[in-house]
């Protein structure tokens, strides 16, 4: 894992390609590398930042050069073996053993041919000194992050979006649309970028810039092509042999020349991943955790520790446990930082604080369950769904009895919060609606009206317009299968705009690398093989994943209640965040610039504290988003922002 960042026919290219790699300095803390490449019709510049994890010699050194072509690499190839092997065949001669080499031979014998080929995670850059041409490459699922900006004949690209932000002089303006989509999902989609003139490469896509100042765009991979491919496949009645293709996913995952740990939560996915690789490395490490009593208490979290240490004695695996209780006010503005994007999922703390121990014990892999939820419907949002297709069955009169009944009932008391009210509220907010906007609805932050009564009234149009994307995207599948429709907007949309984007940043800010095995092609291929009365039975959300794990995992274990990878936010909000909010909501940027409304935010922090709405994922989302803005804004340039110069 790495960073990296280049420049193409740009002003001063050198100079910024410089900078723009020291700004990633903390995704390779084990080397760094430029090259250059002066021709007549412009330059270009190339920087490297090192993650040493294959290959530790200097023959993995990037960017790499040879034969005319050059490569810089954010990533890791799992079949490289396999690949090698191929190339060698058919006469390669290699000077070292690093993936990197590996796919700059393949790009070299099939160009973007090769892009389908490669099993792992990745986004890269490949200069040919010949044509004078740039490819940029992201992997199939979003997994690896590349953001590029594009102004006349130049380009820049980087890893980071806060790497473009601080060489441009604070000149990126803010786009609002942006963090209106921000504010109704609490992340900013793949398909937008928090900055008007700067872009996401999308998932399974490359970008070939041409020296005459040309732009080509193509899609090697399309997750619609490949759930409609599995739904044909599920219609022979042949399910796909789940546990061979996790455990094989596994394997591949932990290839290493370092110290590879895993995350273990005590819940299915990690259990699973955990077993499976302690089967292949006995005595792996892992790490898990837990929060302070009280918090715990309060928020009626579950006691995942005690799953997680029967995990690890049965399997033998070293087990860290690490309590959370952290100084939030100093967190906050630094992970905002190393967000890039105002992502408003707690979350994000834990996987920065658990690889950050992690990386203090010499641990510079750590594999990951996430991915899991969306692609076998594991989440409440997807079981919730189906039931509200038999609760809309339910004689209206009784349902609006329930609804006013249910609506006034407490969420919380000053002592404690009550889970199952909180859950019902949130069901009944979506239950009456159609099948998209249900879905919708299950995981997003507000309704549109509520969305309009927050924001600026000029910004009504953005609303709109990021609604009908949702609805655009989440359509546009020829499944006939409703779980497997969910699962499918779950992949395209909240999996790499959300979960697969902190990811990558809180782990790399602690520079360590996460992956991810459930996010593979082949895993991605068999569950969309699975019919969706597979995935959810009676009321058991990832069933058939379920049964698969029963073959290494206790039914303890594989059929516990869900655990959540979450935060106690009702109490941080009700005790270390509650002079934060009350500052915001009365003084502070977002409202001083009239882009969120005072009186909106005030009854929001009102109903919360009376305990009669949960708006705790609410004011989190609204603290990130003020401490990201007052960053984005304030003109500097730097690229540390508010916390960043203690960032690690």
């Amino acid at each position: 894992m790495c960073g990296i960042a280049g420049t193409y026919h740009w002003p001063d290219g050198k100079a910024v390609t410089d900078r723009l790699t020291d700004v990633l300095a903390h995704r390779g803390p084990d080397g760094s590398g430029r090259y250059g490449h002066s021709a007549g019709d412009g330059e270009v510049h190339l920087g490297h930042r090192r993650l040493s994890i294959i290959d530790l010699s200097e023959t993995g050194a990037q960017p790499m050069v040879s034969d005319g072509l050059v490569l810089t690499y954010n990533g890791e190839l799992y079949n490289a073996p396999e690949l090698r092997a191929e190339l060698t065949a058919a006469g390669v001669r290699f000077r070292g053993t690093s993936d990197t080499e590996v796919l700059l031979e393949a790009w070299r014998r099939w160009g973007t041919d090769c892009l389908p080929r490669l099993r792992g995670m990745f986004a890269f850059a490949v200069f040919d000194e010949r044509t004078g041409e740039l490819v940029l490459a992201r992997d199939q699922l979003g997994i690896k992050p590349l953001f590029l900006l594009r102004r006349g004949q130049g380009l820049m690209f980087a890893s980071e979006l806060k790497a473009l932000a601080a060489v441009t002089g604070g000149s990126l303006e803010v786009d609002p649309a942006a963090l209106v989509a921000s504010l109704l999902y609490y992340w900013v989609p793949d398909s937008r970028c928090a900055y008007r003139e700067a872009e996401k490469l999308p998932p399974g896509s490359w970008l070939r810039r041409h020296p005459d100042g040309r732009t080509e765009r193509g899609r090697y991979w399309n997750l619609r092509d490949v759930a409609a491919e599995g739904q044909e496949r599920a219609r022979s009645g042949e399910l796909p042999d789940l546990a061979a293709v996790v455990e094989e996913s596994t394997r591949q995952h932990l290839l290493s020349d370092v110290p590879v740990a895993t995350f273990l939560s005590g819940g299915l996915d990690s259990s699973w991943l955990t077993a499976l690789a302690a089967r292949h490395r006995p005595g792996i490490s892992a790490y898990t955790i837990g929060f302070r009593a009280e918090d715990a208490k309060f928020e009626a979290m579950p006691n995942d520790l005690r799953y997680a240490r029967q995990v690890a004695e049965r399997f033998g695996v070293d087990l860290h446990e690490i309590e959370i209780a952290p100084d939030v006010l100093d967190l906050l503005p630094r992970m905002t930082h190393h967000l890039d994007e105002p992502i408003g999922d707690p979350a994000a703390i834990n996987t920065y604080l658990i690889c950050r121990a992690a990386r203090e014990a010499g641990v510079k892999v750590m594999l990951s369950g996430m991915g899991a939820d969306e692609l076998f419907a594991g989440y409440r949002k997807h079981l919730a769904n189906l039931l509200a297709l038999r609760y809309q069955r339910v004689p209206r009169p009784l349902r609006r009895g329930l609804s006013a009944a249910v609506d006034r009932l407490p969420v919380a008391t000053s002592r404690r919060g009550y889970r199952s009210v909180r859950f019902a509220k949130r069901f009944l907010s979506f239950a009456d609606l159609p099948e998209e906007t249900a879905f919708r609805r299950s995981y997003t932050l507000y309704d549109r009206q509520e969305l309009l009564a927050l924001i600026d009234p000029d910004l009504a149009p953005a609303v709109d317009d990021v609604l009908t994307e949702h609805a655009d995207t989440y359509r546009d599948n020829e499944l006939d299968d409703f779980v497997n429709r969910m699962c499918l907007g779950d992949a395209r949309m909240f999996l790499p705009g959300l979960n697969l984007a902190y990811t990558d940043r809180s782990s790399m800010a602690a520079s360590t690398e996460v992956r991810v095995p459930y996010v593979d092609v082949e895993v991605v291929r068999a569950a969309f093989a699975v019919p969706g009365d597979r995935k959810i039975v009676g009321r058991q959300g990832k069933a058939v994943l379920k049964e698969a794990a029963t073959s290494i995992l206790p039914r303890e274990i594989v059929y516990r209640p869900k655990g959540l990878f979450s935060a106690p936010l009702r109490a941080w909000m009700s005790r270390d965040l509650a002079p934060l909010v009350r500052e915001v909501v009365h003084d502070g940027l977002l409202v001083n610039s009239g882009l969120l409304r005072r009186d909106a935010l005030a009854r929001m922090v009102a109903e919360d504290a009376a305990g009669q709405r949960d708006f705790s994922k609410h004011l989190w989302h609204v603290l990130t988003l003020e401490h990201w803005y007052r960053e984005a804004t304030s003109g500097s340039g730097s690229g540390t922002g508010s916390g960043g110069s203690r960032a690690a």
